[in-house]
This record gives structure tokens, C-alpha cells and sequence, in this order.
């Protein structure tokens, strides 16, 4: 039987190694991939005393944290979780440089389109540190260069290196950022958005009041940040993984829902756990899941490739997260494309 599980495990791995090379690729990531370093919204109350209310307190969180992060001030206090935040979504980046890099770009483009609902900037930070030391693009819809103004027409932008004696073309990977809930170095002036190298005062926000899909459609930014990523999804031959991501933005979830309609989109949820399986199902109000959508769970994997946990009763569990992710998809080869039967 454990033979058989790890055969499964082998398998589930290679398919979802194939899907990232071979499709159109896209990630969605949620707050659950910084909740190492913010938390999530249920860890923050309001507080009648002095009139502030959770989304307020986790706005200075994300504040808080993505300032140490760009001053690199983050060695003492919770640094650790910080630093160690970071270098998840490092790896990260880093996984799908190399992914991209594998891909035949005669079959899908090198690029790949990451939508996060966060606000904070490990992302930007992950990908500046990396763009010292690899050769790819990243665009995250900003024009200019002094002054950077965030315009969604600059998505969807190939690439590509022509050999120094014009005898060749070879395309650049390139990885492109779309936040439809805005960032923290967001900063609107004359009905513009700005894309500033700091923390704005005031940033172009949608914050988790449940109210997301009103804010959003209501501004035109935002508006078009959602239609980018619903054009993404109805493209031929897409995957999507979606990490740290649990359905609780009602509009995105209606969103994915009639994305799914594309037969031609795969669907991969990493949940963090076992009883997150029925939870997201809740929040995307479905009963049974459609063939294009998958989620999976701790147990969908072999423990080597999650990571361990040990509650208040010294017992163990397993969780799945954005660095077993990176696992995941590390090991990617051009062996993984044998007997291929995603296409």
C-alpha cells in the first residue's frame, strides 16, 4: 500500500510538472502565502477603545512588514519569519524562471501571469533580488521611469534576445504581476496610479471589508486588472495554481467559477489542509468540483514533500505550503514531458 501511495505521489508530481511546462501559465497566490510573517485576517480584532478596525490593523501589518523589507531591516524581533517569508517567494520565483525556461515557445509563450489579492511586496522584493543574477522580464503594468504609471495595456508584452550577428531569436522568460486588490506602493494622484519604490501614506487598496466586488468594479483600475485575469484564463491550453488562496473574495471565486467553463483550462488548489478541502468548496458554493478543477490536499501527498507539524498534544500533522509548492515544482526536467498526456 505505501508503494502504491508514493507511485501516486510520483505521478501527481510529473503531471503537475508537465501542465507548468507545456500550458499557459498562471498563479493566483492569497494571503496565505505571507501568512508567516502578517498572519491571516481572522488574527486581527477591532478595537473599540480606539475606533480601529481589523482591516486596519492588518493594513499596518502589511505596511510594517513590507518597509522592512525594502529597508532590509528585518534581522531582529520576528525578522526570522520575514526573511524566511521571503525566501519562500524567492524560490518561487526562481522555480518558474526555470519552468519557463524548459518550456518550447513555439507550443505557449515564456511568460507567466502571478495575480495576487495581497498588498504586500514580497513578490516585487523577490523578483529584485533574482533580476541581479538571471536573465528574465518582469512587468508589473507600469509605463515610465522616474515616474512609473500603472497602465494594463502594458501587459501581454513578448520578449526576446536577437544574437549579436542577427543569426538567432530566442525569447526571454518573462513573469508578469497583476494585484487587482491594489499595493502598498500604489499611490493615485489626478485619477492616476503610481508605482512608487516605497510604502504610499495612503495606498490604492481593497481591503477584506466583503465588500471587495463593489470597490473593485467600482474602480476602473482595479476593474481592469480582474478583466485581464479573466482574458488570461479563457486563453487555450492554461493551467492555473492557486496557493494560499481560500475563495473568501466572493467576486474572484464567481470569476474562477466561469472560467472553468474553458475545457481547455486546468485548475490546481493547494490547500494548506485536510479540512480546507470542504472549506473552499463552501466558499466557492459548489457541491462537486468540475473535471478542470482540482484541489489538493496534504493527503494527496507523500510526507516527504510537506511539512511537519506538531499541535498542543505533541501529535503530528502535515500542511501543505508555498514552500512545498516550490518543492513541488523544483525538479522540473525535460524527462517530465515523456509520455505526456496533458496535451
Amino acid at each position: 500500500m505505501e508503494a502504491e501511495e508514493m507511485k501516486k505521489d510520483r505521478e501527481l508530481i510529473k503531471r503537475l510538472r508537465q501542465l507548468a511546462i507545456t500550458k499557459q501559465l498562471n498563479f493566483l497566490i492569497g494571503s496565505g502565502a505571507s501568512a508567516k510573517s502578517i498572519g491571516l485576517m481572522r488574527d486581527f480584532k477591532d478595537d473599540v477603545s480606539s475606533g480601529k478596525t481589523a482591516n486596519d490593523f492588518l493594513t499596518e501589518k502589511i505596511k510594517e512588514v513590507s518597509i522592512k523589507l525594502l529597508d532590509e531591516t528585518y534581522e531582529f524581533d520576528e525578522g526570522h519569519k520575514i526573511s524566511g517569508n521571503l525566501e519562500d517567494y524567492y524560490e518561487f520565483i526562481k522555480v518558474i524562471i526555470d519552468v519557463l525556461n524548459l518550456s518550447n515557445s513555439r507550443q505557449a509563450p515564456k511568460s507567466a501571469n502571478i495575480f495576487t489579492t495581497n498588498y504586500d511586496l514580497f513578490l516585487e522584493k523577490a523578483v529584485d533580488r533574482l533580476l541581479l543574477n538571471s536573465r528574465f522580464i518582469f512587468n508589473d503594468g507600469a509605463k515610465g521611469y522616474f515616474t512609473r504609471e500603472l497602465d494594463s495595456s502594458n501587459y501581454n508584452q513578448v520578449v526576446s534576445y536577437k544574437g549579436l550577428n542577427d543569426n538567432y531569436i530566442s525569447e526571454i522568460p518573462s513573469i508578469s504581476l497583476i494585484k487587482p486588490h491594489g499595493s502598498v506602493n500604489w499611490q493615485e494622484e489626478q485619477e492616476k496610479i503610481y508605482i512608487c519604490n516605497h510604502v504610499t501614506k495612503n495606498p490604492m487598496i481593497v481591503k477584506p471589508t466583503g465588500l471587495e466586488a463593489q470597490d473593485t468594479f467600482l474602480n476602473n483600475y482595479f476593474h481592469e486588472m480582474l478583466r485581464v485575469f479573466q482574458l488570461e484564463l479563457d486563453k487555450p491550453q492554461s493551467v492555473l495554481f492557486i496557493i494560499g488562496f481560500s475563495f473568501q473574495d466572493k467576486h474572484i471565486g464567481k470569476m474562477i467559477l466561469r472560467a472553468l467553463k474553458n475545457p481547455e483550462l486546468m485548475m490546481y488548489v493547494f490547500a494548506y489542509s485536510d479540512s480546507d478541502r470542504q472549506i473552499y468548496m463552501d466558499n466557492l458554493g459548489v457541491s462537486s468540483l468540475p473535471a478542470n478543477l482540482k484541489i489538493l490536499t496534504p493527503s494527496n501527498f507523500d510526507n516527504k514533500n510537506l511539512t511537519k507539524n506538531t499541535n498542543d498534544r505533541s501529535e503530528e500533522w502535515y500542511s501543505l505550503t508555498l514552500d512545498n509548492f516550490n518543492n513541488i515544482l523544483s525538479g522540473a526536467t525535460l524527462e517530465d514531458l515523456k509520455d505526456d498526456k496533458s496535451k
